[in-house]
């Protein structure tokens, strides 16, 4: 599964390293000179990502086959942006936090864009932009954070397996199980290992 649906994904995500700058998180925050990443590091990281046809979502194969295969039983669909999130720059401030799950964390974007802030095998940000069409899947125990870009504008399926668990683990949490074993399976061994969905 997670080899098919890659045609044009480079046009949804996109991956580069980040700067040190503490400008408005929602800028691009470019390394100059700029350093993408081939989406292929992403793999490394344990990271899924799929390009699926968002016009028409509700009707996918594509995106029925990857909730079957992965176990999504769950969804539903949110809008972060100032009109429609109370306390939008409380709660974007809170994504912001560098945080994991014990849970994958799956967002698939409707519409508008967004950033997730990862981190590689030698602690360095990696600001992985999600477009209209594009998929991600970060896996459990993955250190990370969201925002807007300045569009200020996503909406993002939410999926998950059985009932949701939206619960954030604020860095450092590397006692906990999940970090053990994404420490294990993805940094200790240099990313050769996909992460089953949980």
């Amino acid at each position: 599964m997670e080899n098919e649906f890659q045609d044009g994904k480079e046009e949804v995500i996109e991956a580069w390293y980040m700067d040190d700058s503490e400008e408005d998180q929602r800028l691009p925050h470019h390394r100059e000179p700029k350093k993408f990443i081939p989406l292929s590091k992403l793999s490394e990281l344990g990271i899924l990502s799929w390009r699926l046809n968002a016009d028409d979502w509700e009707n996918d194969e594509n995106l029925k086959k990857i909730r079957e295969a992965r176990g999504y039983s769950y969804m539903d669909i949110c809008d972060v942006c100032p009109e429609k999130l109370p306390n939008y720059e409380a709660k974007l401030k809170n994504f912001f936090e560098e945080h994991l799950h014990t849970d994958e964390e799956i967002r698939y974007c409707l519409e508008g864009s967004g950033y997730f802030d990862v981190r590689d095998q030698n602690d360095q940000w990696i600001r992985v932009e999600v477009k209209k069409g594009g998929m991600i899947v970060l896996p459990a125990g993955m250190y990370h954070r969201f925002t807007l870009d300045s569009d200020n504008y996503i909406k993002a399926m939410r999926l998950f397996v059985g009932e949701p668990v939206w619960t954030p683990y604020n860095r450092p949490q590397d006692h906990l199980p999940a970090r053990k074993e994404y420490v294990d399976k993805i940094i200790n061994r240099g990313g050769t290992q996909a992460v089953e969905a949980r």
